[in-house]
């Protein structure tokens, strides 16, 4: 899966410190991120790349000795002052060599690592510009020095980086396995079941409500696989197993999904992407491992 970066080793601890010229900085614009290749290897900017910018820098993460660093903003005059974030006549930041590509290219470009820190750094990203002001006073927040988190000078409210968990289901019925496809959605290949936990419920009870919700079937021996953290969206991914309880009959929301079915393994033509925690499982099931 995308975080499974060994023998690179991730370190996610909060360090209040300026970045050096060859540490590493993401600097994104909504969706996309600006970046190079090199050998078809994903590479982002140094600071020392970045000096005839006006930026500044929040500490991100370590992956070995590496260092990433968060660009805000990310739009500023090259060689001049900070612009107003509201005006868009400024330009973005360029560099030769370098362009804005979406993020979903960490979905598939070489060098596992780099993919990894890219997608946390937009998930961090993403938190960073829907907290510029405080949601209970108003006031500008300002980064903690003690840890990554943004605090409220005037009312102090603490506000931390927000994960969502989530459930991806899979609903086994004897030697068949339940796979959808999501309704209105980019992503177009079979998936499994999935959903958001909501307030006041279990993980397992998620599972439960998502399974009827989406596909109108009850469910037994729900039993956990494992997580998986997922940037794209803000979540921790919790994978689940469990069995049908009662009819097969499909009753599909439509407005969640454009169609559901039973496969047996041989009927699966997914190949394992080595990036998602839906495929991992699919793929666990096709090979007939214990799950």
């Amino acid at each position: 899966m995308i975080q499974d970066i060994y023998p690179r080793k991730y370190h996610n601890e909060y360090l209040h410190t300026q970045p050096k010229d060859n540490d590493l900085v993401l600097v994104f614009h909504q969706n996309t991120v600006l970046v190079r290749f090199v050998d078809d290897k994903l590479r982002y900017p140094t600071l020392n790349e970045l000096k005839s910018f006006h930026i500044s820098c929040h500490y991100l993460f370590s992956i070995d000795q590496h260092r990433y660093f968060l660009a805000a903003p990310a739009r500023c005059r090259y060689g001049g002052p900070v612009p107003n974030e509201k005006d868009e006549s400024f330009p973005y930041i360029t560099l030769p060599g370098y362009s804005y590509e979406n993020v979903r290219i960490f979905r598939t470009a070489m060098s596992r690592s780099t993919s990894f820190a890219g997608i946390t750094a937009h998930h961090l990203f993403g938190w960073y510009q829907t907290n510029l002001f405080c949601g209970r006073c108003g006031h500008e927040m300002k980064p903690d020095h003690k840890e990554r988190m943004l605090l409220c000078p005037s009312c102090r409210n603490m506000v931390y980086p927000r994960i969502s968990p989530a459930v991806i289901v899979g609903v086994l019925n004897g030697d068949k396995i339940l796979m959808s496809k999501y309704a209105g959605h980019p992503y177009t290949n079979y998936a499994l079941i999935a959903g958001f936990n909501e307030i006041g419920e279990s993980a397992e009870q998620t599972v439960a409500r998502e399974v009827m919700e989406e596909v109108g079937l009850k469910v037994k021996n729900i039993r956990y696989y494992k997580s998986q953290p997922w940037a794209f969206s803000g979540s921790l991914l919790l994978g689940f197993f469990c069995d049908l309880d009662g009819s097969d009959r499909i009753t599909l929301d439509r407005n969640e999904l454009a169609e559901a079915g039973w496969f047996k393994r041989d009927e699966i033509t997914l190949t394992d992407d080595h990036l998602s925690l839906t495929r991992e499982m699919i793929m666990q099931f096709k090979k007939r491992a214990a799950i």
